[in-house]
């Protein structure tokens, strides 16, 4: 990359950063254009060389923030590590993320998860859960896992319950200190893990 391409990448990420911070202030709805140029330190004018809405601003924020997501589980998923180890790292890299990105996964859940927008995002939201359901198919194949359940509605089943521990933080239903992720991150695990784990239950 140039220098100038460069430049003009940092300052396209100090813009996006600067929305998330307003957006998970304010809210998307009552947040206005200006709100993330003074946030950012810009003009206006210099906003919508980036960016030509507020729509697109968030389109933006969920687009950068679900590649990282799938990159970080490609790698999970490339480590070679046992079937619940990698369901345990991908758990954390989603529940963690309450502590590491908050104003994000915030306007996550707010503005695009319960504002409506997910509906466009469906084959994104699908990439998640099919990282998942390949983890728990390899498990299948080893012998790690019970081969009797259907791997698509436990990978939906242990998406859920990381959805709904994320969407309790956002709105403040349950704690959501360190160790109340932490425990979260127990919990799924030794749920969803123990449900699959060979010779628990009866068979599918």
């Amino acid at each position: 990359m140039t220098d100038r391409s460069v430049a003009q990448e940092a300052k396209r990420r100090q813009l996006l950063d600067a929305a998330v911070r307003v957006f998970a202030r304010k809210g998307f709805h009552t947040a206005r254009v200006g709100d993330v140029a003074e946030e950012a330190g810009v003009s206006h004018g210099l906003l919508y060389h980036y960016f030509e809405s507020k729509d697109e601003l968030l389109q933006a924020i969920f687009v950068a923030t679900w590649t990282e997501l799938l990159e970080s589980l490609a790698a999970v998923e490339d480590s070679g590590e046992p079937a619940r180890e990698q369901l345990r790292q991908v758990a954390a890299i989603l529940l963690r993320s309450w502590r590491r990105q908050p104003d994000v996964v915030r306007v996550i859940v707010q503005e695009i998860g319960r504002g409506g927008e997910l509906g466009s995002r469906s084959a994104d939201l699908r990439a998640v859960v099919d990282s998942i359901e390949r983890i728990i198919r390899r498990g299948q194949e080893s012998g790690e896992l019970r081969a009797g359940l259907d791997a698509r509605l436990a990978a939906t089943i242990f998406y859920g319950g990381i959805d709904e521990f994320l969407t309790s933080w956002v709105f403040g239903l349950v704690p959501d200190g360190d160790d109340a992720v932490a425990a979260a991150e127990r919990t799924l695990l030794d749920v969803v893990c123990g449900g699959l784990a060979v010779g628990a239950g009866a068979p599918a």
